[in-house]
């Protein structure tokens, strides 16, 4: 049985982006300074996920607005530790995995606005 979740388009890519920066973490463990990266990258980029599937699992509009707010600012912090990692990880892979943060902040915010404006009406 489909997990309802994956129907967010947005839930999908901070599942994939996880398993992105997992294999990141090889590159950063490799140096004693990038382990304390990895471990914050590991805690900000699961918990990404980690508050939308709380949120969803609350049951009510509410509660999954604060989560998806929480995973916003999890994302925002994921996106701060690939900053910090620019002494270890290649200039590309640094692009590319802060362009995929950026895209899924965008769609957490454009989510918690659409939310926001129908619980309103």
């Amino acid at each position: 049985m489909k997990d309802p979740l994956e129907n967010y388009p947005v839930y999908v890519k901070s599942m994939e982006f996880y398993d992105k920066m997992w294999d990141d973490t090889e590159i950063l463990r490799k140096d004693p300074r990038g382990i304390e990266i990895m471990r914050q990258l590991v805690r900000s980029a699961g918990s990404v996920c980690a508050n939308f599937e709380e949120g969803y699992g609350r049951g009510t509009t509410k509660q999954f607005l604060y989560f998806l707010r929480v995973s916003r600012g999890s994302a925002r912090e994921t996106k701060g530790w690939y900053h910090r990692s620019k002494r270890l990880l290649q200039a590309n892979l640094l692009k590319d995995r802060i362009n995929e943060m950026d895209e899924i902040i965008a769609l957490l915010a454009s989510m918690i606005n659409t939310m926001e404006i129908k619980q309103k009406k």
